[in-house]
C-alpha cells in the first residue's frame, strides 16, 4: 500500500470511506499543539514527541484490545518504541514495531488513511475560520506564508500552531533578521 501522504485528500477520503466499512472498530487519539508544545519544550525534543506517539499509540490499543498490535516506529530504534508501548498497556499482547508498517501492514496504512483524513477535516475546519492555510506541513509554501504574515501581524501564534515547530521557529528567526537588516539599512 502507499503511504497516506503520498494520496490526494480525495483519495484518502474515498479509501476512508471503504475501510471503515471492513472495520468493525476504530480510535483515535488527537494529540494537541499545546500539549505537544508543553512536552517537547521540556527536554530532547525528539525522545520526548516519540513518547508522547507512544502514549497515543497506546491508548488507542488499550481501547481496541487487539489480538496483536502493528504499529509505525518513530523511533530509530524501532524494538525500543514497540516495548515503550508495551509498558504503557493494561493488557498483554504482542506489539510488532516497524519503520514503515504502513507499507507492509495493510492495518496500519488503513490506520494511516483514517488519521489523515481526520487530520485533513481539521485542517478544513482552521480554514473555515483562517482562509488558506495551506496543507500545514513544512514543506508547503502557502503554510509557511500563511506563518509568517500572521507573525507579521500579530503578537503570537494562533493556538492551531505548535510553537516548537521549526519551521515556526525559522521564520520568527527570518523576521527578527529582515527587521534589524531594516533598521540597520534605514536608520
Amino acid at each position: 500500500m502507499k503511504d497516506s501522504k503520498t494520496l490526494s485528500p480525495r483519495k484518502r477520503e474515498d479509501l476512508s470511506k471503504q475501510i471503515k466499512e471492513l472495520i468493525i472498530k476504530q480510535a483515535c487519539v488527537e494529540l494537541s499543539p499545546s500539549n505537544i508544545d508543553k512536552v517537547v519544550l521540556k527536554g530532547k525534543k525528539l525522545h520526548k514527541l516519540n513518547f508522547l506517539e507512544a502514549q497515543a499509540m497506546a491508548e488507542v490499543i488499550n481501547e481496541l484490545k487487539p489480538d496483536v498490535a502493528y504499529v509505525d516506529a518513530s523511533d530509530v530504534k524501532a524494538e525500543r518504541y514497540g516495548e515503550q508501548i508495551k509498558k504503557m498497556l493494561s493488557f498483554n499482547i504482542e506489539v510488532v514495531s516497524e519503520h514503515k508498517a504502513d507499507q507492509k501492514y495493510p492495518v496500519v496504512s488503513a490506520a494511516s488513511i483514517l488519521a489523515k483524513v481526520q487530520r485533513d477535516h481539521r485542517i478544513k475546519q482552521i480554514q473555515q475560520k483562517f482562509g488558506d492555510i495551506g496543507t500545514g506541513y513544512p514543506h508547503d509554501p502557502r503554510t509557511r506564508n500563511f506563518l509568517k504574515t500572521y507573525l507579521k501581524n500579530h503578537s503570537d501564534l494562533p493556538k492551531f500552531v505548535r510553537k516548537s515547530w521549526k519551521t515556526v521557529k525559522r521564520l520568527k528567526e527570518e523576521l527578527e533578521n529582515s527587521s534589524i537588516d531594516n533598521y540597520f539599512t534605514y536608520t
